[in-house]
């Protein structure tokens, strides 16, 4: 005579196929997040290394000229200031040159004026295509880093002494960068200027 299952039998069955079903499910479900979080990670790590790589580009192409910040105030060279340009800790700007101008068809110098600049906790650039300052003119303001709690900015000078305020007038040896993150601690970089190795 054939026998079926019995009820417990089918019950049994049934429980250890959906068991097995949500054993499944969760182990999919942690790989996609795990998968999530690392896209996410990867792409604030990018974003991180081209901010380091668009300051080392500027500071890398450093010149002492004259630049205009606003409409009263002239300064030469780097300026490393608390209170300069509306930052909410310290920032510095500069004249850079090496701006591609091809045969000089774009009404603009191959020499830019740059600034860094906290703001909002967002590390900003603040860039413009005139070195003096025309009136009306905005500076082009690009976001390079968000979550940013800190942003600390040292020359260096020949002898490695540490000067948070740099005066106008003169180029340092060299440049510190402390930026405070929340995603990645605190990141410090240290650039030497090209005319003074």
């Amino acid at each position: 005579m054939s026998r079926g299952f019995t009820l417990i039998e089918a019950l049994v069955a049934i429980a250890i196929f959906a068991l097995i079903g949500l054993g499944a499910y969760t182990v999919e479900k942690n790989v996609l997040d795990s998968n999530e979080v690392s896209s996410v990670q990867f792409e604030q790590l990018v974003a991180l290394q081209r901010a380091m790589l668009t300051i080392e580009q500027d500071l890398r192409q450093v010149v002492p000229r004259s630049m205009q910040l606003d409409d009263n105030t002239r300064v030469q060279g780097i300026v490393i200031s608390d209170d300069l340009l509306g930052s909410q800790a310290d920032a510095i700007a500069f004249v850079r040159a090496g701006r591609y101008n091809p045969n000089l068809m774009l009404p603009r110098s191959t020499v830019q004026p740059v600034a860094y600049r906290l703001y909002d906790n967002q590390l900003q650039r603040l860039s413009s295509n005139y070195v003096d300052n025309v009136s009306g003119h905005e500076p082009k303001v690009k976001v390079l880093l968000s979550d940013i709690e800190d942003f600390q900015v040292d020359a260096i000078t020949a002898d490695d002494k540490t000067e948070s305020n740099w005066p106008p007038g003169a180029l340092p040896a060299a440049v510190r960068l402390t930026i405070v993150s929340q995603t990645f601690g605190e990141i410090v970089r240290e650039f030497n200027l090209v005319d003074n190795p």
